[in-house]
């Protein structure tokens, strides 16, 4: 299957333009260079794809053992000053 590639034209207020032909060689849909080529840096390839997934199955594991950690924690400093006995404030002298 072929492409779809595109001609650059200029538009009448002097914006770049790309214009994708279908098969039978008229136009099939034209747009300012600026929309295209945000809608190219959006769109990513396969093999970006494949690299992403795996970057986030390698980050998942690590967040998970970090949150374990910090809710140890937490409930330990809980416990610690629930354990830990009130100091109580001196009598205050007439």
């Amino acid at each position: 299957m072929a492409k779809a590639r595109r001609t650059t034209h200029r538009s009448s207020a002097g914006k770049k333009l790309y214009a994708v032909r279908a098969k039978d060689g008229t136009f099939k849909d034209i747009q300012t260079y600026e929309r295209a080529h945000r809608a190219d840096l959006a769109k990513k390839s396969k093999p970006e794809k494949a690299t992403a997934a795996k970057k986030a199955t390698k980050k998942a594991a690590p967040k998970k053992k970090a949150a374990v950690k910090k809710a140890v924690k937490k409930a330990v400093k809980k416990a610690v000053k629930k354990a830990a006995p009130k100091k109580k404030a001196p009598a205050k002298k007439k």
